[in-house]
C-alpha cells in the first residue's frame, strides 16, 4: 500500500511538472533553466529573407506578417491562411485601328490595279473618315458616361457641368454630318473618289469651335478645382478603372476636340499630297486646306486672348505700383510655367506679349489658383538674356545647397534689366534641358518682335498651341509635338492618345 502511494505521487508529480511547462509556454513565461541557450529573435525573422522574390507590392506586407507569427505564436497553433488575391481589373477597351487595305474588296474594285500613290492617297481619306467615327463615338461617351451621371448623381451642379463641358454637345451632330459625307462618298469596293468639295463645304463649320476652345482654361481650372471634392474624386476614379475610358481621364476626352482640330490641316495635307495634278478633287483640296488654315488660325488668335484674359485675372498685386500698363494692354500669352531661383524656390513665371511677369502660386480655399506678383513686371524690351552653361550657377540657400558643398546644377538661364539705375539680375533653374531651350527660345522671339514693332501691339509669332499650357509647367508644350508652319500652330499628335 504505502509502495502505491510512493508511485502515485511520483507520477502525480511528474504530471505537474508537465502542466507547468504547458502553461509556461503558452504564457511566454521565461522560467527555464539559465544555461539553456535562446536564438535571438532577429536571426529567427530573418527566415523572411529566405521568402522567393514575388512581382507584387504586398511582399513587405507579406513579411511583416510572418515576423509576426513567429514571434508571438506558439509554434503548435495553425497559422491563419492568406485572403485571396483581389480579383483583377477588367482589361481596357482597346480601339481597333484599321488600314483602309484591309477593307478595299478587290473583286468589286477596279479591272486594273492600283498605283502606290493612289494606296496611298485612299490611305489618307479613309483615316480622315475613320478618325471621324472615333471622334464622334468619344464625344458621345464624354456626355453619355461623364457629363450625364453627374448631373443625374447631383455629384456637379448644371452650372459646374456646364462651365467644364462647353458646347461639347453641339460639336457630335457636326462631325457627324461629316462622317455621314464621307460614307456615302465611298463606293461599294471600299475606294472614295472624290472627297475635296465635301471638306470645302464642310469645313467653314469649324468657326463652330470658337466658343469651345475659348473656354478650355477655365474649364480645365474649374475641373482641377472639382477634383479636390470627394464624390468626384471617387466617382471619376471609378471611370478611370472601367474599360470604356480606354485607361483615359476626364480631361482628356474633353481634350478631343482641340485636338482633332489642329490635325485637320495636317489631314488635308496628306491628302492632297498623294492627288494628281489633273484630278478632278485637285482644285477643292486646295481651296479647303487654305480654308482650314485661316479657320485654324482665327480660332488660335481668339483662344489665345482668351487665356491671355484669363491669367491677367487671376494676378495678385501685392502693392498697387506693381500694377503695369504693359500687363492691361497685351493680349497675348507667350508661355508660362514654374521655375525654381538659385535658392530653389518655385516660382511662376508668365512671358506676355511685351512685359515678364515673376509670381508666385497662391491657393485659397474653394478658390482658383492665384498668382501673386514677386516683385516688379519686367519690360522685355529692357532684358537681356543670357544662357548660362551647366555647372556654372551653384545652389545656395537650401537644403541641398547646405549638405552639398554648394552643389553644381544645370538648366539655368539668366535675365537682367536695370531699375531705378541699377542692374538687376535673375538667375532661373528650368525643370530640364527642353524647358530651358523653350523659354530660351520664347523670350528671344519676343525681344526680336518688340525691337521690331516698338510700342506697338504684336498678334503673330508668339503664340504656341491653341490653348498653349494648361498645366504649370512647360512640358506639356513637350508632349504636343509642336509644328510651326505659316505661322499656323500644328499639332503632329504623334504622343496623343487620340489618333485621329
Amino acid at each position: 500500500m504505502g509502495c502505491c502511494l510512493f508511485i502515485y505521487y511520483q507520477k502525480k508529480r511528474k504530471q505537474a511538472s508537465r502542466d507547468a511547462d504547458a502553461l509556461s509556454l503558452c504564457s511566454l513565461d521565461i522560467n527555464e533553466p539559465s544555461t539553456k541557450r535562446s536564438k535571438p529573435i532577429s536571426k529567427v525573422t530573418s527566415l523572411v529573407n529566405l521568402l522567393p522574390p514575388v512581382k507584387s507590392t504586398p511582399l513587405k506586407r507579406i513579411g511583416q506578417t510572418l515576423q509576426r507569427s513567429i514571434t508571438f505564436r506558439n509554434e503548435n497553433r495553425t497559422e491563419r491562411a492568406m485572403p485571396p488575391p483581389p480579383p483583377p481589373r477588367p482589361a481596357s477597351k482597346r480601339r481597333d485601328s484599321k488600314l483602309w487595305s484591309e477593307t478595299f474588296d478587290v473583286r468589286l474594285g477596279a479591272t486594273q490595279s492600283l498605283s502606290p500613290k493612289e494606296i496611298k492617297r485612299q490611305e489618307a481619306i479613309f483615316e480622315l473618315a475613320q478618325g471621324e467615327q472615333d471622334l464622334v463615338e468619344d464625344l458621345r461617351l464624354a456626355k453619355k458616361a461623364y457629363h450625364d451621371p453627374m448631373l443625374k448623381l447631383s455629384i456637379m451642379t448644371e452650372q459646374e457641368l456646364n462651365q467644364i463641358f462647353g458646347t461639347l454637345e453641339s460639336l457630335i451632330p457636326l462631325h457627324e454630318d461629316l462622317l455621314s459625307q464621307l460614307r456615302d462618298a465611298r463606293k461599294p469596293d471600299g475606294s472614295t473618289e472624290h472627297v475635296g468639295h465635301i471638306l470645302a463645304d464642310w469645313l467653314p463649320c469649324l468657326s463652330s469651335y470658337t466658343s469651345y476652345c475659348s473656354n478650355q482654361v477655365k474649364a480645365k481650372a474649374l475641373l482641377d478645382q472639382k477634383k479636390q471634392d470627394r464624390r468626384v474624386q471617387d466617382f471619376l476614379q471609378r471611370c478611370l478603372q472601367s474599360p470604356f475610358s480606354r485607361k483615359l481621364d476626364l480631361w482628356n476626352f474633353l481634350d478631343i476636340p482641340r485636338s482633332r482640330l489642329v490635325k485637320y490641316p495636317l489631314l488635308l495635307r496628306e491628302i492632297l499630297k498623294h492627288t494628281p495634278n489633273d484630278h478632278p478633287d485637285q482644285q477643292h483640296l486646295e481651296e479647303a486646306m487654305l480654308m482650314v488654315q485661316n479657320v485654324v488660325a482665327d480660332i488660335n488668335r481668339q483662344t489665345g486672348e482668351s487665356e491671355c484674359q484669363y491669367y491677367k485675372d487671376r494676378l495678385l498685386y501685392s502693392e498697387e505700383g506693381q500694377r503695369d500698363e504693359l500687363i492691361d494692354r497685351t493680349r497675348t500669352l507667350s508661355c508660362h510655367g514654374e521655375l525654381k531661383n538659385n535658392r530653389g524656390l518655385k516660382l511662376h513665371v508668365f512671358l506676355f506679349q511685351d512685359v515678364l511677369v515673376i509670381t508666385r502660386l497662391v491657393s485659397l480655399n474653394n478658390q482658383p489658383v492665384s498668382y501673386q506678383l514677386c516683385r516688379q513686371p519686367i519690360p522685355i524690351r529692357q532684358l537681356d538674356l543670357e544662357d548660362l552653361p551647366d555647372g556654372e550657377m551653384r545652389v545656395g540657400g537650401s537644403i541641398r545647397g547646405a549638405f552639398s558643398n554648394n552643389e553644381r546644377t544645370k538648366n539655368f538661364f539668366r535675365v537682367s534689366y536695370r531699375a531705378g539705375g541699377q542692374l538687376q539680375t535673375l538667375c532661373f533653374q528650368a525643370s530640364d534641358t527642353f524647358n530651358k531651350q523653350q523659354w530660351i527660345n520664347c523670350i528671344r522671339q519676343a525681344k526680336e518682335a518688340a525691337e521690331l514693332t516698338g510700342d506697338q501691339h504684336v498678334d503673330a509669332g508668339l503664340r504656341g498651341q491653341i490653348g498653349t499650357c494648361f498645366e504649370t509647367s512647360l512640358s506639356a508644350c513637350k508632349d504636343s509635338g509642336l509644328e510651326m508652319e505659316a505661322g499656323l500652330s500644328l499639332e503632329e499628335q504623334a504622343n496623343s492618345p487620340f489618333n485621329y
